[in-house]
């Protein structure tokens, strides 16, 4: 019985202290929670946040007793802190963290949808323009949703009025009124409430449409900048905190050791936690906040009767005994795709390497595996006979990060040899198109062109369609075997439109518009974000320049005197850190440049061969 009065006494205490934070930012937190598309209520959330506080500071006094029993003692600069103190002063910072943490994680998550949502809506308006001619809005909205692959948020964002619609039985301006008052993007909700406006008048929504694109293109170019100025005060925090800080207190232990008063040596400890930690959060924070360089490659299935044949490439479950026949048949097919899948692969070794990762991690796996077993087979001892671990350490990293970057970099050559030449394809697509030329003549044409990896697409495209398939078929079958998300929208748009129109001339307009903003996007930020980059390298020289400075010249000069030099423990505790600030900053580099730790990789070679370099062969 009392069990049952403390419960319920205890779920009243959560009750009331929950109403008085709802009053606190309650509207904001249940519209950060519907932007987030997190979902929960604002009450559950905050009971959840309430149980993690608890548990946060149950886990601190359980360390806090741990240490205390055991007689751990901390001495900072000659004064004796006790356990309690120390411990305070981590609960007074750490805690209220955690939970300020919790309370602003849906804005940070409705945040990032806003770049994404408003980097993308010009697209989408293009493709909704594009279908306007023959669609009415709902099935443009739908069309958009269903799309989920090329316009990502945005595709989220008008699942709720399809919801709305067909399952909850709105109409569609209402369910348009409620996206608007969920939606994190200003431009999506000013969008929707004048495309309402439009459709209740009686107006052209395709004039609407083509006149608002060049608009929220504009609009685009406004958020671009805003994000190039978050990954500029990200870039000076991360510098200042965790490249600047630790060659300061390195000079300060530095200093100190030469009085023979270790009193900072903690700080050491300090810095092997504080600077991963602090520089995986930011590198969360940047993946959560920035829209990243769309690289990835995704490839389905066409599942259509191209060749105007009986046999579908899907079927049901065969149960029956007399389809035990065809389900043989189904199996022989199954069968024969998966051996011309692996023949594909055998012939496109690189291709198939750089489509998918996880080729790439297993040989990172391997190559840091074979490393390991040398180190413990005592190979590495005569070629690094000081601080032989940091060194197979330096290796093992590299190691494991090489494949990879190779990976990442191999798609990246081959997502923009295929961006750069779209225009130029679609330029003479239109112009053979306005002469008169089939769309089969024409692209077999332009495949005999040098358009570097795209001349083989389209190679492969022609061979389909002169083999019998539509040559909307071949378009949507090439758009697939690129798998880019930029190339889909284009391809998507063009055999869209010409399934409802003949008149393609002013949809390959949009699509070469379109494709060139995007273009034009993406060369901004990587010509912007270089700069970040070089930052980081400056930092990281700036520091391993430091550490020969305290270890060569300035502490040798100290050597014929009578001071007592730790050489070998400064050096290794200077290694030790610069094989972190190594790693997290190569990889905060790539997520300034394109918001992805893969990019990082190659930087984080290049640190950390540079570390290894200075502190094995140099210092």
């Amino acid at each position: 019985m009392k069990e049952v009065q403390f419960s319920s006494a205890l779920a009243q205490a959560d009750a009331r202290w929950s109403d008085k934070e709802l009053l606190l930012y309650g509207c904001h937190l249940r519209q950060n929670l519907r932007a987030a598309h997190i979902p929960v209520t604002a009450e559950n959330y905050l009971r959840d946040v309430h149980l993690n506080f608890i548990g946060s500071v149950l886990l601190f006094g359980a360390l806090w007793a741990i240490f205390y029993f055991s007689g751990y003692e901390l001495q900072i600069l000659s004064v004796t802190t006790s356990d309690l103190i120390l411990w305070v002063l981590l609960f007074a910072g750490i805690i209220p963290g955690i939970y300020l943490f919790q309370i602003y994680y849906p804005a940070i998550i409705a945040q990032g949808r806003k770049s994404r949502i408003e980097l993308d809506l010009p697209y989408a308006i293009s493709y909704m323009e594009a279908l306007s001619t023959a669609m009415p809005p709902y099935e443009m909205i739908k069309k958009i949703y269903e799309e989920q692959d090329m316009f990502g948020e945005i595709s989220q964002e008008f699942g709720v009025i399809v919801r709305n619609v067909e399952v909850f039985g709105d109409d569609m301006i209402t369910a348009m009124k409620e996206l608007q008052r969920m939606t994190p993007s200003p431009n999506l909700r000013d969008f929707l409430n004048d495309l309402g406006i439009v459709f209740d008048s009686g107006g052209e929504i395709s004039s609407y449409l083509a006149a608002k694109t060049q608009y929220f293109r504009d609009q685009a170019q406004q958020e671009l900048e805003l994000v190039l100025k978050t990954i500029e005060i990200m870039a000076e925090v991360y510098v200042s905190a965790f490249v600047a800080g630790p060659i300061a207190l390195i000079i300060m232990i530095v200093a100190q050791g030469m009085t023979s008063n270790n009193q900072m040596d903690w700080l050491l400890s300090l810095m092997y936690l504080a600077i991963p930690a602090g520089a995986i959060i930011m590198i969360w924070l940047l993946s959560v906040m920035l829209p990243p360089e769309n690289l990835e490659i995704s490839r389905r299935e066409i599942i259509e009767h191209d060749f105007a044949g009986s046999v579908p490439v899907h079927t049901s479950h065969q149960t029956s005994a007399s389809d035990e026949e065809d389900a043989n048949f189904y199996k022989q097919l199954a069968a024969k795709k998966k051996h011309h899948q692996l023949l594909n692969r055998l012939r496109h070794p690189l291709r198939a390497y750089i489509s998918k990762y996880d080729y790439s991690l297993g040989a990172g796996v391997l190559v840091a595996g074979v490393i390991a077993v040398f180190w413990m087979t005592g190979w590495f001892d005569s070629y690094f006979p000081d601080n032989t671990f940091e060194a197979v350490l330096c290796l093992l990293i590299i190691g494991f990060m090489v494949p990879v970057a190779i990976a990442y970099e191999g798609r990246r050559w081959y997502v923009r040899n295929i961006e750069s030449h779209i225009p130029e394809f679609l330029r003479e697509l239109s112009d053979m198109k306005d002469i008169g030329i089939t769309l089969h003549d024409a692209i077999l044409r332009i495949s005999n062109a040098k358009l570097g990896v795209l001349s083989s697409e389209l190679s492969l495209a022609s061979r389909d369609i002169s083999s019998g398939a539509y040559v909307n078929a071949a378009l949507v079958r090439m758009e697939e075997r690129i798998g880019l998300v930029s190339v889909k929208r284009t391809i998507s748009l063009l055999v869209r439109a010409g399934e409802i129109t003949h008149n393609l001339r002013q949809i390959f307009m949009i699509a070469i518009t379109d494709f060139e903003h995007y273009l034009k996007l993406k060369r901004e930020r990587e010509n912007t974000t270089i700069i970040y980059v070089m930052i980081i390298y400056l930092s990281f020289g700036i520091y391993l320049y430091t550490a020969y400075q305290l270890n060569v010249p300035f502490l040798a000069s100290f050597q014929n005197q009578n001071i007592q030099l730790n050489l070998a423990g400064n050096v290794t505790d200077m290694f030790r850190i610069s094989i972190i600030l190594g790693t997290f900053s190569g990889i905060m580099a790539g997520q300034f440049s394109s918001n992805s730790i893969l990019c990082g990789f190659k930087h984080s070679i290049v640190l950390l061969a540079a570390a290894l370099a200075m502190f094995i062969f140099i210092i």
